[in-house]
């Protein structure tokens, strides 16, 4: 390269520098919720007790990605490095401990925003196989030994083969995991012949249970049910050798959100009796007593259980059945009819009772696409019912699957127990949900990773069971240095409450998993119960074409960032405020930008009990600080103490990572300087190859090479810093994102008013 050309290069560059700095894409449109970091894949998902093996990773927002954190500390990783000791992007070294008990973890991601959302992740107890070639053809197909696990991903409009060698009276099972693991693929699974042709299909996410008819090769074929595919569009599949007479235990599955419900504190894990078939009619009632506690099955099709009982007048009886809470595609209803037979043996009915499904406590969206509420249904097709019983004699009780009439699957069980009152709560909550004006629907996974200044509300549900109506208070302990946790409690016979989550302007980076419970008194004892988190399984922007998949969480981790700050902070003037009853009470807000908004107001409403009927405001968002007036005369708030916060929507102009931009321009100037010495030396040292003698002509030759080669990694590494400065540009312009504005929680004592 000569002189000149160097030249002519190094100006083409700085020139195409000088652009970027003026020429930026536009800002996205706007979008919902402020960004969070999401961990989407993990491959494999899962592996054998006592192994250690490599995981790669995708998801949103994972910048600066750090530990790979599992909910068990017998699960570890650590960054994979290459030869040369430098660390391999989006790659870990997992290691599993041999007495990892066999089950679901969940595994995250710290990153520079917090702790990213949680994937499954499954420790199982057979050797696992990694999908490492085409398998989308009968050629093609991967071999399976049977007692092991596959993990795979289902590309779009195609089918993944396997084979494997079956034995004449084997009786093997064929499990593949891809719904409960948060994968979003609706498995149709097939055991076919060597030919292709099938044998055994199954398309509704169960389980293949298949006698070898001969000794041979035979086939396995999985796709989606409507051949859809992708990256989430994963799977475990397992084969294993099943001993006749024993029941299939499935590989492990997540927890539906209506299931924090389930068991009742104490139950034991097994029912103390069993259905006895036959018993689909009156005439041959199953004899029973009460209290009882029944493990049946709506098996066969069509299948309805009839029970027989003696009550008397006056008692009162609870009864819950469980199925559909089991992860079943269950509806159970229940059928109470009074009997007496006359002295021939005829029976004369009279109805009593009919018992379906539990509603909500909560409203929720009312067609799974999170259009009207939030997707998170903590109702449930199973029952919770009371009999009081009105006359003495023999009741008939039958129960029967509303969904049954077609299926012959003895997996489809159920438990029915019929109890004294056992008052009791359970509690489950999610981040609050978003709804839109502009019709988008969105279902977004929210991890509890909190930005500097920030306050996170959670709403937490309580089901109550058999008659419980007491207050609940709801408490957050084991938090981050630097974060606060303020419940607004559940009041007497109401089901819904908050949890505030408040990180401080100057808390530091940190990760805890948290305690996260509810108290209350029952009977004059103090109870405590645990409350479960809830998450949808993936990020969806606008559910009008997907519908949201909720789940429980096992843990309820919770982040601070460090790095990145709210859009604003909103807090009064002093924490506490004191009201006589019947008054008004003016609170001042102090308003802490950090961030532009659109528009010049926000409006807010009240949330906490006593308070949540007061009108909702405008909160001049371009101002410092604002009041807001609450007539404690039209609440008619009673005296007590109080928590209350102020919650609104707004579309904050949020800018990602602003001082990147500083960071790489600064990188960017310093290799240009580079270049220009590079430059200078290459002068020189042209300059002084052409007077050199012919001695030192190979030695000056060498020298330009030299420099060359150096001028050429620098150009080179300068044009890499041009791609991230263009990025930086990028994701640094401030973009319109709506997302929720909570206050910080602010404590009301409401003192008794002055009798007249």
């Amino acid at each position: 390269m000569t002189i000149l050309a160097i030249s002519m290069r190094l100006f083409t560059l700085l020139l195409s520098f000088a652009l970027v700095f003026v020429a930026v894409p536009a800002a996205l449109a706007q979008s919902v919720g402020l960004p969070s970091p999401r961990l989407l894949t993990t491959t494999p998902m899962g592996g054998k007790a006592g192994t250690q093996f490599e995981v790669v990773v995708t998801g949103e927002h994972l910048d600066d990605a750090e530990d790979l954190i599992f909910s068990d500390c017998r699960i570890t990783a650590s960054r994979k490095v290459d030869a040369s000791g430098v660390l391999t992007p989006d790659r870990y070294m997992v290691t599993i401990a041999p007495d990892c008990p066999v089950g679901l973890y969940e595994s995250r991601i710290m990153t520079r925003l917090g702790v990213s959302s949680s994937r499954i992740f499954t420790v199982g107890k057979f050797p696992e196989f990694v999908q490492s070639k085409s398998n989308k053809t009968l050629e093609s197909a991967i071999e399976l030994p049977v007692g092991s696990v596959f993990n795979g991903t289902i590309s779009e409009r195609s089918v993944d083969y396997f084979k494997f060698i079956g034995k004449k009276g084997q009786r093997l099972v064929v499990d593949c995991a891809s719904n409960g693991i948060d994968s979003k693929l609706n498995a149709t699974v097939i055991i076919a012949d060597a030919a292709g042709r099938d044998l055994l299909v199954e398309r509704l996410g169960g389980v293949l249970d298949y006698s070898v008819p001969k000794d041979g090769m035979y086939v396995i074929k999985i796709h989606e049910l409507t051949f859809k595919g992708g990256p989430a569009f994963y799977y475990r599949l397992g084969l294993w050798e099943q001993a006749a007479g024993t029941r299939i235990i499935r590989q492990p599955s997540t927890k539906t959100v209506n299931s924090y419900s389930w068991p009742p504190i104490g139950l034991s894990e097994h029912a103390a009796s069993k259905e006895i078939e036959p018993n689909n009619d009156g005439k041959r009632a199953q004899k029973i007593t009460l209290p009882c506690d029944i493990g049946g099955s709506f098996y066969p099709a069509s299948d309805v259980d009839f029970f027989e009982f003696d009550a008397k007048k006056g008692e009162q009886w609870w009864i819950e059945v469980v199925s559909e809470r089991l992860g079943l595609q269950t509806d159970p209803t229940i059928f109470i009819q009074h009997v007496v037979r006359d002295s021939k043996g005829a029976d004369k009915i009279t109805d009593v009772l009919e018992l379906t499904d539990i509603i909500s406590p909560v409203k929720v969206s009312s067609n799974g696409y999170a259009y009207d509420g939030p997707p998170y249904n903590p109702g449930s097709s199973d029952i919770l019912g009371k009999l009081v019983v009105k006359e003495d004699g023999t009741h008939r009780l039958q129960i029967t699957d509303l969904f049954g009439g077609t299926r012959n699957d003895p997996n489809n069980i159920y438990r029915l127990i019929i109890r004294r009152d056992a008052p009791d709560f359970a509690l489950v909550s999610w981040a609050m949900h978003m709804e839109l004006r502009n019709g988008d629907r969105n279902a977004l996974s929210k991890p509890i990773s909190l930005r500097g200044g920030a306050t996170m509300a959670l709403e937490v549900v309580a089901f109550r069971r058999d008659g419980f109506d007491g207050e609940i208070e709801i408490t957050m302990e084991g938090l981050p240095k630097g974060v606060k946790a303020h419940g607004l409690k559940i009041p007497v016979g109401q089901s819904r409450g908050m949890m505030l989550v408040t990180a401080d302007q100057d808390a530091p980076r940190g990760y805890t998993n948290a305690k996260f419970f509810g108290q209350s008194k029952i009977d004059g004892n103090s109870v405590v119960r645990p409350c479960w988190l809830a998450s949808v399984a993936w990020p969806i922007p606008d559910s009008w074409g997907e519908i949201p998949s909720p789940r429980l969480l096992a843990d309820v981790p919770v982040a601070v960032s460090g790095i990145d700050f709210a859009p604003i902070t909103i807090t009064a003037k002093a924490p506490i405020y004191e009201v006589t009853a019947g008054e008004k009470l003016v609170i001042p807000l102090v308003h802490k930008r950090r961030s532009e908004f659109s528009g010049d107001k926000i409006q807010m409403k009240v949330i906490g009990a006593g308070f949540e009927n007061a009108p909702r405001f405008d909160l001049p968002i371009k101002a410092d600080t604002s009041q807001v007036t609450l007539d404690l005369a039209v609440l008619k708030t009673p005296p007590g103490e109080y928590t209350i916060s102020f919650v609104g929507g707004a579309v904050v102009k949020y800018s990602h990572k602003p001082d990147e931009v500083a960071l790489v321009e600064a990188k960017t100037k310093k290799m240009m300087l580079e270049v220009k010495d590079l430059e200078a030396e290459a002068k020189k040292i042209a300059t002084e190859a052409q007077v050199a003698p012919a001695a030192k002509k190979d030695q000056m030759v060498k020298a330009v090479a030299m420099v060359t080669a150096k001028m050429k990694a620098a150009t080179d590494a300068l044009n890499v810093t041009k791609g991230q400065l263009e990025k930086a540009a990028v994701t640094a312009k401030p973009k319109d994102i709506a997302d929720i504005i909570v206050s910080e929680p602010i404590t009301i004592r409401v003192k008794p008013g002055v009798k007249k």
